[in-house]
């Protein structure tokens, strides 16, 4: 067995190709959901924020500086992700299922 032919079995075992195509499309999914939460959602929620700019609203402790309006852009984001991987997994552990049958 040649190392060209191991590499495309080990290439096939582990599922390396479906692996990348997720990685990358979890990136661009990733650059959406932010602009999502950017672009709408953040200007939404705006109103409600004292001062009125999410991305700068801040809590001062001293000298400690909390930036709690990028955190929350941050948390939305992470959210909005967290459930689409979620929907995403539970779409396809149903349909392993079906199919084990």
């Amino acid at each position: 067995m040649g190392l060209l032919s191991e590499f495309k079995e080990f290439l096939y075992e582990y599922k390396v190709i479906p692996l990348a195509i997720a990685l990358i499309m979890g990136i661009a999914s990733t650059a959406f959901v932010k602009s999502f939460v950017d672009n709408i959602v953040m200007p939404i929620v705006t109103p409600f924020i004292p001062g009125g700019a999410w991305e700068t609203a801040t809590v001062s402790i001293g000298p400690i500086v909390i930036r709690w309006g990028a955190f929350l852009g941050g948390l939305i984001n992470f959210i909005i992700i967290a459930f689409v991987v979620f929907l995403i997994a539970k779409m396809m552990l149903k349909e392993e299922k079906v199919t084990k049958k």
